[in-house]
C-alpha cells in the first residue's frame, strides 16, 4: 500500500523550520496542498516574522507543490479561526492538522516564573486546543479528519529544568484520548507524536554525531502515517532516527484493601504488591476503571459483582 496525500488539505503550525518543516515538505511531496504555519518567533516564542513560513512555501512550490503561508499565532483563537477560513476558501476543505508549534523555556522550577510557566502551556497546550477546535466542526460535517499532536519525553518521563514544557507535553496524551473517542463517529482520528528529534529546539542539548542521527527526516514519515487514510487513532508513536515505537499507559493489576488493612498504613504496606508488574493492562476509558475497582472490591468483600464484561 502506497500512502499518498493527493486531494487532501493539511495544515501545519509551527513549519518554518525543523519538524514543521519537514511534515509540511513531507506531506506535499506526496500530494497534500499545505498550509504552512509559522509565527516566525525565535525558540522562547518571542520576535515574529512571516519570512520562513514563505520560505518553506517556496521549497513546496519549487517542487510542483501548492501551498500558501500563514503567520497566524495559535495562542490567539481568533487568528486560529481566520487561518482555517482561509485555508477552506484557498482549498476547498481542511483535512489533516499537525500541531506542532512549540517554544521552549526552561529553568528550574524554583526559579521559573509563572510568566513562563504559563506561557509554554499556552502555546503547546492551548495552541493545540485552538487549532483542534477550530476545525473540528467542519471535519465532523465531512466525516473526514486526521489531527496529530506533538508530545515529548519530557512529558512523559520527565526532563529536569522543563516543569512548564513537560507540563504542555503531558497533556497531549489526554486530550488525545477524549477526542479518539468523541471523533470516532465521525472518522476523525486523533493521534500523538512524540520526537526525538535534532531541531533549534534541541541543538544545544545534544552532541554533533546525535544531532546527524536525529534529522526531522527520520521523523516525518511516522507523522505521515499517523494522518494517512489508514492511520490508527488514539496511539502515541514514538520516533526518533529512523526508530519507531508505541507508548502506553499501563495500570498494574492492583489489590483490595478492606477492614484494617484500609489505612494509609496498610496502603504503603501493600505498596510492593500495588506496583507490581505482573497482570497490568491497558484501561479502555476511565469509566472502566471504576468497573475494575468495584468489581475488585465486592469479590474481595465476597458481594455479588456490580458489572459483568
Amino acid at each position: 500500500m502506497t500512502i499518498d496525500f493527493n486531494g487532501r488539505v493539511a495544515i501545519v503550525t509551527g513549519a518554518g523550520a525543523g519538524l514543521g518543516r519537514s511534515h509540511a515538505l513531507g506531506l506535499a511531496a506526496r500530494g497534500a496542498h499545505v498550509v504552512v504555519n509559522d509565527l516566525g518567533a525565535d525558540t522562547d516564542g518571542t520576535g515574529g516574522s512571516s519570512d520562513a513560513a514563505r520560505a518553506v512555501v517556496e521549497d513546496i512550490r519549487a517542487g510542483g507543490g501548492h501551498a500558501i503561508a500563514n503567520g497566524a499565532n495559535v495562542t490567539d483563537a481568533d487568528q486560529v479561526q481566520q487561518m482555517m477560513d482561509e485555508a477552506i476558501a484557498e482549498f476547498g476543505q481542511v483535512d489533516i492538522v499537525v500541531n506542532n508549534a512549540g517554544i521552549l523555556r526552561d529553568k528550574t522550577f524554583s526559579k521559573m516564573s509563572l510568566a513562563d510557566f504559563r506561557v509554554v502551556l499556552d502555546v503547546h497546550l492551548m495552541g493545540t486546543v485552538n487549532c483542534t477546535h477550530a476545525i473540528w466542526p467542519h471535519m465532523a460535517e465531512r466525516g473526514y479528519g486526521r489531527i496529530a499532536f506533538t508530545t515529548s519525553g519530557s512529558g512523559l518521563y520527565g526532563n529536569f529544568g522543563q516543569s512548564n514544557y513537560g507540563a504542555a507535553k503531558a497533556a497531549m496524551p489526554g486530550l488525545m484520548n477524549v477526542l479518539a473517542q468523541e471523533g470516532a463517529r465521525y472518522d476523525i482520528r486523533v493521534n500523538t507524536l512524540a520526537p526525538t528529534a535534532a531541531t533549534r529546539m534541541t541543538e544545544n542539548l545534544l552532541p554533533p554525531e546525535a544531532l546527524e542521527l536525529l534529522a526531522p527526516e527520520t521523523i516525518t514519515p511516522g507523522l505521515l502515517a499517523l494522518v494517512s487514510d489508514e492511520a490508527p487513532t488514539g496511539m502515541i508513536l514514538g520516533a526518533g532516527a529512523g526508530c519507531f515505537a508505541e507508548t502506553r499507559i499501563y495500570e498494574t493489576e492492583g489489590v483490595a484493601l478492606q477492614g484494617d488493612e484500609l489505612s494509609p498504613e496498610g496502603v504503603l504496606a501493600a505498596m510492593d504488591r500495588i506496583r507490581d508488574p505482573s497482570g497490568q493492562a491497558q484501561v479502555e476509558n476511565a469509566f472502566a476503571q471504576t468497573r475494575k475497582y468495584a468489581r475488585m472490591a465486592a469479590k474481595a468483600r465476597g458481594l455479588p459483582l456490580p458489572w459483568q464484561d
